[in-house]
């Protein structure tokens, strides 16, 4: 008894020492290789490093296992057993380092090249899932698991899987079909056929993520959002044109109106955040005859959506002040009441 449970104690012992001088000399290695990464300028050590981490763990676990099973007097079939253990701890932990890897690569392709491919929670996902179902199987097929089989099964159990996840698969295919086609960014601001508007947060395998201006978020179905008609402020560019309409007597000078009000404008540009000197301000005498005024519009640039109510407040802010000192009024509504007496009609 006493020689059995020697022969359990030290290599036991000798697999713990082993990961813990392991995990040691890991952890200053980790810290040496973050500083390192950190004075870089490049994002890529950063990633790899991060990425590793966790990973390695693993290795230091699987490295003491094999020095301790080495070292036994254990017999043969428990060692062949640890050895299967040891090295489906290493796929594993391979596996999920190139996933995270793999993942955190293309996050930061996509930001770095600015490219119109959104670097989503769907996309990330995706790619990360394949990496992992991969390294399930070569787990599956290590430990003498057939793969045909079991791919088989799945092919026919798919069927009734789908029928039974129509709703999930089609929001699914839908956040593919909206990624594929880039109409919907993250970033973007959009307006919903509904009347809601906001930036889009993100895309998921199942919903897509809006945050409105009050910073409530709206959670539609993909599959419902890529039926909606939607208005992208985004595409095909953030600029967009600012229209304010401006109402003047019938005694002023349209000419005088125009000038006052480029004037107005062109002076803002600098002042407002989000105005825009290129395409330069310009007016035009539309809608034109009113009721009680002459009306035109001052047509300008913005950089994007939300800069238009800051730029909107200040320019009639400016444009009423500028109206008051060249002495041009703004009319309002007049309405004559006639009273008629039924008694003096008769």
């Amino acid at each position: 008894m006493t020689i059995d449970l020697y022969k359990i104690i030290l290599p036991a012992s000798v697999a713990i020492g082993v990961f813990a001088v392991l995990y040691i000399i890991r952890t200053v290695a980790f810290k040496i290789l973050q500083r390192w990464a950190k004075k870089s300028k490049t994002q890529l050590d950063d990633i790899i490093v991060t990425s590793f981490k966790t990973p390695s763990i693993y290795w230091c676990l699987a490295i003491g296992l094999y020095v301790g099973a080495n070292i036994s007097t254990i017999p043969q079939q428990y060692v062949y057993y640890i050895s299967k253990a040891i090295y489906l701890l290493v796929i594993l932990s391979i596996t999920l380092a190139v996933s995270n890897l793999t993942g955190r690569l293309f996050k930061n392709y996509v930001k770095e090249l600015a490219i119109p491919i959104p670097a989503t929670g769907l996309a990330y996902g995706l790619i990360k899932g394949t990496i992992i179902i991969i390294g399930m199987l070569i787990m599956l097929n290590a430990v003498g698991i057939s793969i045909t089989p079991l791919l088989t099964a799945l092919g026919v159990g798919g069927l009734a899987v789908a029928l039974a996840l129509q709703d999930t698969l089609a929001n699914f295919f839908a956040g593919v079909h909206i990624l594929m086609e880039k109409s919907i960014r993250v970033g973007d601001f959009i307006k919903l056929e509904s009347g809601q508007e906001g930036y889009v947060e993100d895309i998921t395998w199942r919903t897509t993520r809006i945050r409105m201006l009050p910073n409530n978020m709206v959670v539609i179905p993909n599959s419902k959002l890529s039926q909606s008609t939607v208005t992208n402020y985004y595409l095909p560019e953030k600029r967009m044109s600012l229209l304010i309409p401006v109402g003047v007597s019938y005694g002023s000078d349209p000419e005088k109106v125009e000038k006052i009000l480029i004037d107005v404008a062109k002076k803002s540009i600098g002042e407002i955040p989000g105005l825009l000197a290129e395409p330069a301000p310009f007016v035009r005498f539309i809608p034109g005859f009113g009721d009680s005024s002459l009306d035109f519009t001052l047509i300008c640039q913005v950089q994007e959506f939300v800069d238009q109510y800051l730029a909107q407040h200040e320019l009639r802010k400016r444009i009423f002040k500028r109206f008051r000192e060249e002495g041009i009024e703004i009319p309002f509504p007049h309405r004559t009441v006639y009273l008629h007496n039924a008694n003096n009609s008769q």
